[in-house]
């Protein structure tokens, strides 16, 4: 339900792009917005400051103080900031509600949301399913993917918010209900953020919950976490990946195949899919729940999946080199990541580039996988030794090292394998901005190749 927000003093919690959006929002609505970010400013920051200021938006940089947080009728959080954290101790203290800004454009809007999370595949499946609806409707990507869905609010044109959502937004979101909710797998990730892998899966796990029910859940049937949680859902419960008598998504015979109220349909052939490996094929199944759940004809989901391209870094085909392609998901930031990509090469000689900032988490899956499907793996950054132990302790041994991404690269080419695959399983800060400059610099250098 709309507020009036006239002069109500509104605290933003970090000059993220999200909060920037709902400070936007909420100035345009009259309230008096208060911008309160920790780190000092940045030249790069002036303009942006400048800009927020001219909205007559207040914004402090370095510190927290008492003059901004109190009095406060609302605190909206940026995703980054924990709940553990000494400023939502403070604004707690005062007794100010901290929300999403997911939970206030969902508030300020008549229109329905669909809601993606999972650990992995969020944003394939946010492009893909935006990407389908759009066939008949106005439906845009937004959330963690796309824009924040506060940037959206004005737009009279939408007819839906399909909106990637990350534990982080949904710790802070106790009344977003969206009308479809999909969790598309879940595998340990952003443990220290939520002090515990409990609080990571409930915090994923509240808007399948009274009273954020969805009217439409729907699971992945591969994932035993989720099958179990499913059965505890009072939505009406969708499964993909696992053929059961209804309500479902599944594969057989090389085909995608939907079924709903005893009816079978045949959507598309795995052939026709112009995205590769299961865990892609999974993302599809969900994406096709849904739009058959919106009302999309059999014929216009299969045109939009075969015209639909793959959003970048996420297992992104770059080119061909010889006879060796190259596959850029610098996204992957976690075994569990590289280990789908991985898995998604059968019978190929395959050079694995991988290694970065490393999250210290379990490689033992990580090294079977690479064990079954790789050839080469090139190593590069932080994480090199503790991977290489990990490697030769699990009998792989052909390990190379490199200093950059570019002697990666070359090391892989004279190597004439099949495929490259630069999938890293850490983080990137120790060598470039974050994982999008890592894959940019993987591609242009490839390119650079040709």
């Amino acid at each position: 339900m709309k507020k009036n927000w006239f002069e109500k003093k509104v605290l933003i919690l970090g000059l993220s792009k999200s909060g920037i959006s709902a400070a936007k929002y909420l100035s345009g609505k009259c309230a008096n917005v208060y911008i309160t970010e920790s780190r000092e400013e940045k030249p790069e920051d002036r303009a942006l400051i400048e800009e927020l200021k001219a909205l007559d938006i207040e914004i402090e940089m370095g510190g927290h103080s008492d003059e901004f947080i109190k009095d406060s009728y609302l605190a909206i959080a940026s995703p980054g900031i924990p709940p553990h954290s000494e400023i939502f101790k403070r604004v707690k203290e005062n007794n100010i509600p901290i929300i999403s800004e997911i939970e206030l454009a969902y508030s300020e809007s008549l229109k329905p949301f669909i809601a993606i999370t999972g650990t992995n595949g969020k944003t394939t499946t946010t492009a893909l399913t935006a990407h389908i609806l759009s066939e008949e409707y106005n439906a845009e990507p937004c959330g963690n993917y796309g824009v924040p869905p506060c940037d959206l609010l004005n737009k009279a044109d939408l007819d839906y918010f399909v909106c990637e959502v990350s534990s982080f937004q949904l710790e802070t979101s106790n009344s977003f209900q969206p009308q479809i909710a999909c969790w598309l797998n879940f595998t340990p990730d952003h443990i220290d953020w939520h002090q515990g892998l409990e609080n990571y899966f409930n915090a994923k796990a509240k808007i399948f919950k009274y009273p954020q029910l969805p009217a439409f859940a729907i699971f992945n049937g591969q994932d035993e976490k989720l099958l179990e949680f499913s059965k505890t859902c009072l939505s009406e419960v969708f499964l993909f990946d696992k053929k059961q008598e209804n309500n479902c998504c599944y594969i057989e015979d090389e085909k995608i195949y939907f079924c709903r109220n005893n009816k079978t349909e045949e959507i598309i052939t795995l052939q026709e899919c112009p995205l590769i490996g299961h865990h892609n094929y999974q993302n599809v199944m969900c994406a096709v729940i849904v739009a058959k759940i919106e009302g999309i004809s059999n014929e216009d989901i299969k045109k939009a999946i075969m015209s639909f391209k793959v959003p970048e870094h996420r297992l992104e085909y770059v080119t061909k080199i010889g006879k060796t392609e190259f596959y850029n998901d610098s996204k992957a930031t976690n075994p569990e990541s590289a280990i789908v990509a991985i898995n998604s090469f059968n019978n190929k000689d395959v050079v694995l580039i991988a290694g970065g900032r490393d999250k210290n988490t379990d490689l033992k899956e990580f090294c079977n996988s690479i064990n079954k499907h790789i050839k080469t793996v090139i190593l590069i950054g932080e994480a090199g030794k503790r991977f290489e132990e990990n490697l030769r302790q699990n009998g792989f041994n052909n390990i190379n090292f490199e200093q950059t991404m570019q002697s990666a690269i070359d090391k892989s080419l004279s190597l004439n394998p099949d495929v490259v695959l630069l999938s890293p399983a850490c983080a990137s800060f120790d060598m470039f901005s974050g994982y999008e400059e890592r894959g940019k610099v993987f591609k242009d250098y490839v390119l650079s190749k040709v």
